[in-house]
């Protein structure tokens, strides 16, 4: 792959002179000083939350787990850009770190001489290359984050204009035209060295597998569009009349009027990250709780002119009954499980308690031992005599990061990881969801799919990526030490393992049996947790807090008094 010449412009921490990758020159100010630490765990609480709040512009101090506080205590964020200072320069950085920024740096593409993404694996051991030597939106985005917070917003700024570029094409798949707001899943790159010209070939699902077009790239897009901006303090982009176009267009696919009772969005299994059959098709918390983000997003952005105001009072409406319908619903914690353990069925009319007539007699076994007195979680999935009791990651993280949940509900998530560690966390953060799928139930539900075998992939693997988020939601509630925990486990082995996709069994002991090395993701997810604890104003690009009139009124369950 042809590549542009880059120039070494490194700033240096503590005459850090192993950190020798070539870079490219970032208008004379190079790569941003990481100050990661050698080792998280060997500060106390004290003594990192005192580094914390000795630093200008943040407030942060560590809170109980089970203590009643109002969220603009808890919040680190509220009107703050991302500033452009660090943590003082006086520890030694972790060896990882370099070796992090250095895969990260040669895993970048180059279109017509400007970096505009990174693919997805650099796994030259792998015999089957598949899509990996693509670059995906969502996989793109803790590689986004990390390049903002290094301070080099220019292959962010790329990324999301050729994305923007490429959702203009013709979305064809066996003659059927796909809406126009439909964001790729991935695009690749390639170069005609006799000719000297590059060329992209996106994929809008029509080369996946199960040929399932991505819902969440589109809600990436408005994300990463939101942190450019916060980041940088740029609108000039996010105001160009491209992105705004992009955005309607996006927003038009998700808020069309229908037949639906819901304010949920229905989507397909496959359409998010567990991009293969895995039994969330309906109304998954992946997707609800990335909508609710990118709606909240595209509302800070959009511009209040007749077509944008028209969008403005649609997302308002939909986020304040999202609000509703997802903390009520979704929402379970050890009374809820109570009350639907103990619900009536075939109940008639507006009064019903039992509203989606699910019957008690099918709440799995596992959850009533894996539900502790205190913390809580949104489940996998709630739709007509159905509720997937499943926990998935991201979708809980995402659901903190976006105010979705309320401070209460965000504190009984965190809650919940705590007292189930073993179970979600193990020894290689996070598990994707929990519990895996076994026996007939994995033949039934995924097809007998031999790659989401138990405890592997996306049926209950441990995926590295997912450390981020997890910080994120960590540093949000004011519980670091979560965080520090999970970044100790992930530096033990990650680069000894060579950053692989994830991660098998029951504790994430053993590297996944498919698991490409390089992970990109797995690269910038480690990166953006370390910038992120040792600046954790950081979050604010990807944080949202929750508004005064959006709050619920509802009863305080068990797990918040």
């Amino acid at each position: 792959m042809d590549r542009p010449k880059k120039k070494v412009v490194l700033r240096a921490v503590n005459s850090m002179s192993s950190l020798s990758t070539s870079v490219k020159e970032n208008g004379g100010k190079g790569m941003r000083a990481v100050n990661s630490l050698t080792s998280i765990s060997e500060l106390d609480d004290s003594d990192l939350l005192a580094l914390l709040v000795d630093r200008p512009r943040v407030k942060l101090e560590r809170k109980n787990s089970y203590e009643e506080k109002s969220f603009s205590e808890l919040s680190l964020y509220d009107g703050l850009e991302t500033p452009t200072f660090s943590i003082s320069d006086s520890f030694d950085p972790h060896p990882m770190v370099s070796k992090a920024w250095e895969a990260l740096f040669r895993s970048q593409v180059y279109f017509r001489g400007q970096p505009v993404g990174t693919i997805a694996a650099y796994d030259h051991a792998s015999e089957e290359v598949l899509n990996y030597d693509q670059f995906f939106v969502r996989d793109f985005v803790p590689s986004a984050l990390a390049f903002l917070m290094n301070g080099e917003p220019d292959i962010v700024k790329n990324f999301l204009l050729k994305t923007l570029q490429i959702q203009g094409h013709e979305k064809k798949i066996d003659r059927f035209k796909l809406g126009d707001g439909a964001m790729p899943a991935s695009f690749k790159v390639l170069h005609n060295p006799i000719k000297k010209t590059d060329s992209i070939i996106a994929d809008f699902g029509e080369s996946a597998i199960g040929r399932v077009a991505p819902v969440d790239s589109g809600f990436w897009w408005i994300i990463l569009l939101r942190a450019y901006t916060k980041s940088t303090g740029d609108h000039s982009l996010a105001e160009r009349p491209e992105c705004q176009k992009g955005m309607r267009l996006i927003l038009s696919l998700c808020l069309s009027e229908g037949f639906d009772t819901f304010p949920t969005l229905l989507c397909a299994d496959g359409c998010s990250m567990i991009d293969r059959r895995m039994g969330v098709y309906g109304y998954s918390i992946e997707i609800q709780a990335l909508f609710f983000m990118a709606l909240q997003s595209a509302r800070s952005m959009l511009k209040e002119d007749a077509e944008g105001k028209e969008f403005m009072d649609k997302i308002q409406k939909r986020l304040h009954a999202m609000s509703f319908h997802m903390r009520s619903y979704f929402w379970l914690d050890f009374q809820q499980l109570n009350d639907i353990y103990r619900y009536k069925t075939e109940e008639y009319s507006h009064t019903a308690v039992n509203k989606f007539n699910v019957i008690p007699d099918s709440i799995p076994d596992w959850v009533f031992d894996f539900m502790p007195l205190q913390g809580g979680y949104f489940v996998g999935n709630v739709s007509p005599a159905r509720m997937d009791f499943r926990w998935f990651s991201l979708g809980n993280c995402i659901a903190i990061l976006s105010s979705l949940a309320t401070p209460e509900q965000s504190m009984a998530i965190m809650d919940l990881i705590e007292a189930r560690w073993d179970e979600l966390v193990g020894e290689m953060p996070l598990k994707i969801c929990y519990p895996a799928l076994e026996s007939h139930e994995w033949r039934i539900v995924t097809g007998c799919d031999p790659k989401n075998t138990r405890w592997s992939y996306h049926n209950g693997g441990s995926w590295p990526v997912l450390l981020w988020l997890l910080t994120a939601a960590s540093i949000k509630t004011g519980r670091p030490q979560i965080a520090r925990r999970a970044i100790d486990l992930a530096e033990a082995r990650l680069l000894k393992d060579g950053w692989p996709e994830y991660y098998d069994g029951k504790s994430g002991r053993f590297i996944g049996k498919q698991a490409r090395k390089f992970q990109t993701w797995s690269i910038a997810g480690y990166l953006v947790a370390k910038m992120m604890m040792e600046d954790p104003t950081h979050v604010g690009m990807i944080s949202m807090e929750e508004e005064k009139h959006m709050k619920p009124v509802l009863n305080r369950s068990f797990s918040w008094c």
